[in-house]
């Protein structure tokens, strides 16, 4: 997988949904192999007005992959799509 490939989380400080997502993402096979950049929504206004109070919020390459609870299934389409 290419070292460019990565997820992007938004979340907040304190959600206990973010904290529950990053730490399942990083149980699925593949996903942990990809770099994950936390961005806190409250610092991002553009994304704050996009997503509003949706957090936590998945990307990867720059898609949506879930917001609220991480889909596993949306995940691994993510992942198989750039292979």
């Amino acid at each position: 997988m290419s070292a460019r490939r990565r997820f992007l989380l938004y979340s907040r400080a304190g959600c206990t949904l973010c904290e529950e997502m990053l730490a399942e993402l990083l149980t699925i096979p593949g996903a942990s192999a990809c770099p994950i950049e936390i961005v806190d929504i409250d610092c991002d206004a553009a994304a704050r007005s996009r997503y509003g109070y949706k957090i936590p919020v998945l990307l990867f390459e720059g898609e949506l992959v879930c917001h609220g609870r991480l889909d596993r299934d949306e995940v691994f389409k993510a992942l198989a799509a750039v292979r």
